[in-house]
């Protein structure tokens, strides 16, 4: 999650050389090619065949549509309003994780499986609910005093980002159970491979790349960490303790991010930010101690 918290800063960095759809297909193509490398080096055989619809959620959403609508919303919103933003990404995870486990449930019962060959169900408790509630609409809140009540373009990519991404995070979250975190993101991105390529290959020649020392180091942060390493770890504690709960800690990455664009960007700290942050973080508290 604090990996993930500079990802903005890093996509306005990266915007300084590159444009929104080069850097896109840029980012993807690089953490493809690295991923590809990790997984040969390790041997890892190709996933099952029933791995794969939930592998290309996850490509589509995490590694193709979260980035490039983010970067596109970057261009005209300051890093700390697209932050606080996508603050209601935990909520948007936690509901899709619910519907897909709800339709899995569905379709185990039809077919008559047994429950002691079912995987077991998350299923989030009304208090949890409550907590995870409050919180993003303590962030859409806080979001909506800032733009003075008006959404704007920019928010609509950003709505449209943390759908794709909720998806993709759970999705990730649900295959972390059955094969290693890392290998999820690792064929994720391979699998975009083709996709990043052409996005690349095109926007190139209409958005010529002018490399900065910020374009660099903010596309190498976010080939290496927002699109693969960060990852590792995200969908490493999301196996380890749920998709619920641990798209709730995300409630804190908006904060981080803010603390980022003040030292790192020069941007100006909202002064409602430290009430929205003991809100969010008393949220935060209440998801990781009920029960599921």
């Amino acid at each position: 999650m604090v990996a993930f918290s500079l990802s903005f800063p890093a996509t306005v960095w990266a915007l300084d050389g590159f444009g929104p759809w080069t850097a896109t297909g840029v980012r993807a193509l690089l953490a493809g090619v690295l991923a590809a490398g990790c997984l040969y080096a390790a041997r890892v055989p190709p996933p099952d065949r029933r791995h794969w619809a939930g592998l290309l959620t996850v490509a589509g959403g995490c590694v193709i549509g979260f980035p490039l609508l983010t970067t596109l919303a970057l261009q005209t919103s300051t890093t700390a309003h697209s932050a606080v933003v996508i603050g209601v990404l935990p909520l948007a995870t936690v509901v899709i994780s619910s519907l897909l486990a709800g339709g899995r449930d569905r379709r185990e019962r039809a077919v008559g499986l047994a429950a002691a060959d079912s995987v077991p169900t998350t299923r989030p408790s009304p208090v949890f609910w409550t907590a995870a509630i409050l919180g993003a609409v303590t962030v859409a809140a806080f979001t909506l005093q800032q733009s003075h009540g008006q959404p704007t373009v920019a928010d609509v990519y950003l709505f449209g980002a943390l759908i794709v991404c909720g998806a993709g995070y759970a999705q990730g979250g649900r295959l972390a159970a059955a094969m290693p975190g890392w290998q999820v993101i690792a064929w994720g991105v391979v699998a975009a491979l083709p996709v990043s390529a052409v996005v690349t290959a095109l926007a190139v020649p209409h958005e010529p790349i002018h490399l900065t020392t910020k374009a660099v180091i903010g596309m190498g942060y976010l080939a290496a960490i927002s699109q693969f390493g960060a990852f590792v770890a995200w969908y490493r504690g999301m196996a380890a303790i749920g998709v619920p709960k641990a798209s709730q800690l995300q409630l804190a990455q908006p904060l981080i991010t803010l603390v980022w664009s003040v030292l790192l960007m020069g941007e100006h700290l909202p002064v409602l930010a430290p009430v929205a942050a003991v809100v969010v973080l008393a949220c935060i508290a209440v998801t990781q101690r009920t029960r599921t």
